[in-house]
């Protein structure tokens, strides 16, 4: 991840509902998966879950199937050939290259800027760009869940969603649902775009109500 808090989390913070610990949850497991090759352990947790008849219910479905017959190994042989390769992989997963098609431009230096006011600190251990997707996942986990102070408000959560990954997300999951060399992130893909279809049409009933 590249991202650290500021400053821990108030002690008389109230607690996230169930509703936003889920969230909470769905977005740190992405950001796992995409941040780093996963671990044995990973794999196996992604193998046992299960899923209901919606379109994101049916993708983790499908990556409990696909996780059930893959090891470490193999998963990393993919994910370095998805996001690594020789010179670069299949996919770059950054909002500046999805917005602009470079690394390093504005976006990511208004990522930075609403960094700076929500007291997201870069962590000095992750190389990557701020705007790499596992990153924005892993900042959005955390001011749901109010990790980075105190847990955000739902319209503050809107706007940070909607100025980072609302606008590429979606684009991002999809190329990678389809990607060449995607086995075990097709289904990643899939729970990643329907997840981020959920959040947007949320966000704006939010907004209405």
């Amino acid at each position: 991840m590249a991202s650290q808090p500021v400053s821990a989390m108030p002690a008389n913070a109230e607690a996230p509902s169930e509703e936003e610990r889920l969230r909470a949850e769905l977005y740190g497991f992405l950001a796992a998966l995409l941040a780093a090759p996963p671990t044995q352990q990973t794999i196996d947790q992604a193998a046992a879950l299960s899923g209901d008849g919606s379109e994101l219910g049916q993708g983790i479905q499908s990556l409990a199937r696909i996780a059930a017959s893959l090891n470490d190994k193999a998963v990393e042989r993919e994910f370095n050939a998805l996001f690594i390769g020789l010179g670069r992989g299949e996919l770059l997963p950054y909002a500046s290259f999805y917005l602009t098609g470079f690394l390093n431009e504005k976006p990511l230096a208004n990522l930075r800027g609403h960094m700076d006011q929500l007291g997201i600190a870069r962590d000095p251990n992750v190389k990557d760009p701020e705007d790499h997707i596992a990153s924005l996942c892993d900042m959005m986990a955390g001011l749901i869940m109010g990790r980075f102070g105190a847990q955000l408000p739902v319209a503050d959560q809107e706007a940070f969603f909607n100025s980072h990954l609302a606008t590429w997300a979606g684009h991002f999951f999809t190329d990678l649902e389809g990607a060449e060399g995607s086995v075990f992130y097709a289904p990643v893909g899939k729970i990643g775009r329907a997840f981020m279809e959920i959040e947007i049409e949320a966000f704006r009933m939010e907004t209405k109500e």
